[in-house]
């Protein structure tokens, strides 16, 4: 199974997330359970449906903290998965089954609750992102992430939101010029911003710049920008800027995306659709269920 997620960053976090969460100890694991003690786990979701994102992010946090400790897995990354309705419709009491663990039963248990949290809030992006993605129906529109992800877990956001369907849109400052609202105000202009980008980023850079109006667009297109971003503005906004352009930059919309608009927005002509809608999904509901393996 492919990480996804380089490993470095993978094990800067673990070591950092671990710390954070043992701090100086497990006082009642320390107290109560063997050290030597062999256990396996089973990592179950509680919700109705899932798509997978994380399996191998997080034995990656689990085997950095005790290497001796092996997963197995029930299902992969992208996977979607539902629990069936009983025959009166209702969903079954049963859980989904993600993956087993198997070691010292102390390591399993210093590192669950870092391990769930971020199988679970991964998964719950990817989720989150297939129903986006779905909304969007039969559209050749594609759904674009942003960089409002949690500090620290940038990383991780991002590719359970290419799990779920999304495409990332910058990952950080340096994967493209985007010039902002503040940016003109700073600059003293649109024009003169993007005069100066362009004659100080590499050539191979590509510009976008966000517009508010027609009249900005007209600048941004006039100022040789590769993508315009139209900011928070209405659908009948956004058509007379797809006139305008005449698919001669591709045109992002941005700003109060949700679902429920999702494919009015996208019937606009637009070509991208960005949004942070995914990143404020609720976590999957996980749960590691413990027993003892025979000697």
């Amino acid at each position: 199974m492919a990480l996804g997620v380089d490993r470095t960053i993978t094990r800067e976090f673990a070591r950092l997330a671990l710390r954070e969460d043992i701090g100086l100890g497990d006082v009642t694991t320390d107290s109560c359970v063997d050290a030597d003690l062999v256990a396996e786990a089973v990592i179950y979701c509680k919700d109705s449906s899932v798509v997978v994102c994380g399996l191998e992010i997080c034995s990656e946090i689990f085997r950095y903290y005790d290497s001796s400790i092996t997963v197995s897995y029930h299902c992969q990354d992208g996977d979607f998965l539902k629990i069936p309705s009983k025959d009166n419709g209702r969903s079954s009491e049963a859980m989904i089954p993600l993956c087993r663990v198997k070691g010292r039963a102390a390591s399993l248990l210093k590192t669950e609750r870092v391990v769930l949290n971020v199988l679970g809030r991964m998964c719950g992006i990817a989720t989150h992102t297939r129903e986006l993605v779905s909304s969007l129906g039969s559209s050749s529109c594609t759904l674009l992430d942003t960089r409002k992800t949690m500090p620290g877990l940038k990383a991780f956001d991002k590719y359970a939101a290419r799990v779920g369907g999304a495409r990332n849109h910058r990952f950080h400052l340096g994967d493209g010029a985007l010039i902002k609202e503040n940016h003109v105000v700073a600059c003293g202009g649109m024009a003169r911003a993007i005069r100066r980008v362009r004659s100080a980023a590499p050539v191979s850079l590509k510009l976008e710049v966000e517009a508010r109006t027609l009249k900005e667009v007209a600048l941004a297109l006039q100022g040789g920008a590769d993508m315009i971003m139209l900011d928070n503005m209405s659908c009948e906004q956004m058509k007379e800027c797809v006139r305008l352009v005449a698919s001669k930059v591709p045109l992002e919309a941005s700003g109060n995306i949700h679902q429920e608009n999702l494919a009015e927005v996208a019937a606009c002509g637009v070509d991208y659709i960005s949004t942070s809608a995914m990143f404020r999904a609720p976590p999957a509901d996980l749960s590691l269920l413990l027993s003892l393996v025979d000697p």
